[in-house]
């Protein structure tokens, strides 16, 4: 029976993800409908519906007791390693409720969100709005057990500061741009969802918008914004269009989340860098030209 709850084609695709923390995604793809079922007995959980996935994570509607819930298992990676850390920190607050964890599993059991309404539909100022609010709510101290941004942005700079294929000015505004802002002491104080663009955040019966799938590392809020630049690409407009869209979106979240603009702009050139490396490690030469794009929009 589990075997046909997760799709195929989805385990086909993950299996072609390298190790990273963990196994690789061909050796976990195997086990994976042995762990869903696992999850289901363990909790007493009976599917209601077809499973939706994720980039690494599938999604199986759920039910206990009369209660609507939600069963995710994922590939283990580095990013996903303290998902269940950072909900059970923000409570339900702004995020969406963690009611079990089984990280050896790799499987949470959640509440119901709406899972077909995000915030692709809304107008792009309100979707900005709702993420801002909700990074407000979310930026609460962090828990000593989460990574810390300023570990990882290192290791990607070193990363970055060799790639030929990422313009070369480029590559030394950015190193030399989070440098500087990794000299601030409080730089790792914040817990951060670090993935908060207009795809994980689902409307919901308890609140009107909740997020969902955090990458959690201890940060700057700063760091934050980035994914909303480079999400609804569709929405951008180009030329001068393209530059007032980016700084707008930025305007609008940051004051929405309570970050101050310009500390928001510099951290956002720093992470839409780090987007850059990861296009150019991918060779996509579509999203790279994207990211260097956004990063002369940011640019006073």
């Amino acid at each position: 029976m589990t075997d046909a709850l997760v799709p195929a084609e989805w385990l086909s695709w993950v299996s072609r993800l390298p190790a990273d923390g963990g196994p690789s995604g061909a050796e976990w793809a195997v086990r994976a409908p042995r762990l869903v079922e696992e999850a289901l007995q363990a909790w007493d959980l009976r599917p209601t519906g077809h499973a939706r996935t994720g980039w690494t994570a599938v999604v199986l509607p759920v039910e206990r007791a009369g209660e609507a819930l939600a069963l995710k298992v994922g590939w283990p990676h580095t990013e996903s390693a303290t998902e269940h850390i950072a909900l059970r920190h923000w409570g339900g607050v702004g995020a969406v409720r963690l009611v079990a964890a089984d990280p050896g599993r790799g499987a949470l059991l959640l509440e119901r969100l709406r899972a077909g309404r995000d915030l692709r539909g809304p107008d792009v100022d309100t979707a900005c709005e709702v993420i801002g609010t909700l990074l407000g709510r979310l930026h609460v101290p962090a828990p000593p057990t989460v990574p810390l941004l300023s570990h990882r942005v290192r290791s990607l700079m070193t990363r970055l500061a060799v790639r030929e294929d990422v313009p070369r000015r480029v590559r030394a505004r950015v190193c030399g741009l989070a440098e500087e802002l990794l000299g601030d002491p409080d730089v790792d104080a914040t817990l951060l969802h670090a993935d908060l663009h207009f795809e994980n955040v689902l409307a919901a019966d308890r609140e009107p918008w909740l997020a969902i799938d955090p990458k959690p590392v201890a940060g700057h809020p700063g760091f934050e914004l980035a994914p909303v630049l480079h999400n609804r690409v569709e929405d951008l407009g180009t030329g001068s269009g393209f530059r007032w869209s980016i700084r707008h979106r930025l305007a609008v979240t940051a004051e929405a989340a309570g970050v101050d603009e310009e500390a928001a702009r510099l951290w956002s050139i720093v992470h839409t860098g780090i987007e850059a490396l990861w296009a150019a490690e991918d060779d996509d030469a579509t999203a790279l030209s994207l990211h260097i794009a956004t990063l002369k929009a940011l640019e006073d």
